[in-house]
């Protein structure tokens, strides 16, 4: 790639990521609280998120289109490794997320968000006059449906859940007809009555666990006055918001944090820990940010050369939006918790991982279209 090329580098899409990605770190290492046992996650973090902008950058210099004639390849491989870490931890656990790998974990659920992306917009690319046909979307609800029922067996519903939610996107985008919305929602919510009498069985035989109906059940009717369990965390997240205020107690001096009082606060709860430290003003900027990298992202499907390429950006956005909505919508008990982590700031080193891959991808994207705007 020519060294000019380079000029188009969209460097705004990449400071905003990187200074919540130092965000991140920086509040993973407050909210270990002195907790022996997560004394390494800050660094741990760390070098993911160095893994990660390595990424970047080597997903920029590759040109985008490369991905187009691999996308078959690189999907049965996805499915394969799926299968793989369901077949061997379920041997051996009883059931498995990550594959370990020396001192960290890899979790392949979170990187195939990020291929479904490739090549759901590699098929809609090679299919757009086909697309208002709804047997060739069926076919791209197969080829999504492939990846996650071996995600949903780990068990893993909230992730299922993200890459059902880029198949609709991504159609949508394509350009899928309305009568055909109404179709499979008609559809979706058939199954749901089917199955909500047939959940003792599903229970049974695993394809619904008990804790994704007690969160449901959590969520509907809450027990105000829980001392453990996802009420108590949910009620602590809700007191660790409202006692930040304005401008939050101080980095590390968060009550709800440093005494513990909150759980999971490094990961699904980072927002109420985030909250509690800086105060509505900390996360309306820490908000603002991702915002920010969802408009770039969308700003460079605007102006991508090609529908892929168009397609590509769309997904990472509707990633990255839809994960902050659930992991926000969850900390302020507008959602059932579900796990998902906050983009950029929870820890978790597969999901910053994959992130930052997508970033890449979208910065592949913008170096090679024609012209550069703000």
């Amino acid at each position: 790639m020519q060294q000019s090329a380079w000029r188009h580098f969209d460097y705004w899409l990449l400071g905003a990521v990187a200074i919540l990605t130092i965000l991140g770190v920086a509040m993973i290492r407050s909210t270990v609280a002195e907790n022996i046992e997560l004394a390494n996650h800050p660094q741990r973090q760390m070098i993911f998120a160095g893994i990660g902008f390595v990424f970047v950058f080597i997903a920029a210099a590759i040109d985008y289109h490369l991905w187009a004639s691999l996308s078959t390849t690189i999907y049965v491989g996805t499915v394969v490794v799926l299968a793989t870490l369901y077949v061997v931890g379920t041997a051996a656990f009883g059931s498995a997320r990550w594959f370990e790998a020396g001192v960290i974990n890899i979790q392949p659920s979170e990187i195939a968000k990020i291929v479904v992306i490739l090549t759901l917009s590699s098929f809609f690319t090679r299919n757009r006059e086909r697309i208002k046909q709804f047997s060739w979307l069926m076919r791209s609800l197969v080829m999504a449906v492939g990846v996650v029922i071996w995600i949903l067996l780990q068990p893993n519903m909230s992730t299922s859940i993200v890459i059902m939610v880029l198949w609709f996107a991504l159609a949508w985008a394509s350009g899928m007809r309305f009568q055909h919305i109404l179709i499979l929602a008609g559809i979706g919510l058939l199954l749901i009555l089917i199955s909500i009498p047939l959940f003792p069985i599903l229970r049974d035989a695993k394809v619904i666990n008990q804790y994704q109906i007690d969160r449901i059940n959590n969520f509907i009717a809450p027990d105000e006055a829980a001392t453990h369990g996802e009420n108590y965390n949910i009620n602590q997240a809700l007191i660790s918001i409202g006692s930040g205020g304005l401008m939050g107690q101080g980095y590390g001096h968060g009550t709800q944090v440093q005494l513990r009082f909150l759980k999971v606060r490094w990961s699904d709860f980072i927002f109420s820990a985030m909250a509690n430290e800086f105060g509505f003003v900390g996360i309306a900027v820490m908000m603002l940010l991702q915002l920010f990298v969802i408009y770039r992202c969308l700003r460079a499907a605007r102006i991508a050369m090609d529908t892929y390429g168009a397609l590509i950006c769309f997904g990472v956005a509707t990633l990255l939006a839809f994960q902050g909505m659930v992991n926000i919508g969850v900390n302020l008990r507008l959602l059932p918790a579900t796990g998902l982590p906050l983009p950029f700031i929870s820890y978790g080193g597969s999901s910053l991982l994959s992130l930052l891959l997508g970033i890449g991808l979208v910065e592949s994207v913008v170096l090679r279209h024609k012209v550069l705007e703000f």
